[in-house]
């Protein structure tokens, strides 16, 4: 065999075990920051599905001191049915299926809201140890589910980011890795609430 030949099957050897090293490298790396976005999704589903396990007990004990207020506490009930019925599969997750969960969370929220602001028309219900604990239960998931929100953000921005960088783009083409959609903030969240301290 001429010495040419071989310095050429030996540098196509190399290039090729380079470019296999370089495309397996990227590829699992793309497969990691999947996995840490589905991940994230997964805390963003526990603390929604906190404050789901929650209301039930709310609502119970507001019924408890308010029953009249029929309309609200099934407006909440309500609320809590739809958003707890829509499901995500992280695999697929795509802007459709997100924005139809945040609109069902969203709309539970407000439910919540509207709960929580009868209740100040109620002082022996605002008084019960039960609903006080309820009540700080209930805003520190709220705070909970805003970082794990953003936290999500985060690790989709990331895994984004890498699968459209050039060259690595190429290898996300090939294996179908896709874009993930952020949560956003909803419709009307840049007015700050009234708050009232009676």
């Amino acid at each position: 065999m001429k010495k040419g030949l071989l310095v050429t099957i030996i540098i196509v050897v190399v290039i090729g075990f380079s470019l296999f090293g370089w495309v397996k490298s990227t590829y699992n790396g793309f497969v990691s920051q999947q996995e840490g976005v589905e991940s994230a999704w997964a805390q963003v589903e526990n603390v929604y599905q906190r404050r789901a396990d929650l209301i039930p007990n709310l609502v119970a004990t507001v019924k408890g001191y308010a029953s009249h207020e029929k309309e609200t506490l099934e407006a909440v009930i309500s609320a809590r049915s739809r958003a707890t019925q829509i499901t995500v599969d992280p695999a697929n997750l795509d802007e459709e299926s997100l924005k139809k969960y945040q609109e069902a969370q969203g709309e539970l929220g407000s439910a919540l809201g509207k709960l929580l602001a009868i209740t100040e028309n109620y002082p022996d219900l605002k008084a019960n140890e039960n609903f006080l604990q309820l009540q700080a239960q209930l805003e520190g998931t709220e705070n909970r589910i805003t970082v794990e929100r953003r936290n999500f953000n985060e690790v989709a921005k990331g895994y984004n980011t890498a699968i459209r960088k050039f060259p690595a783009n190429i290898i996300a083409g090939m294996f179908d890795f896709e874009r993930k959609p952020y949560f956003e903030a909803q419709t009307g969240a840049e007015k700050a609430p009234e708050v009232s301290f009676e």
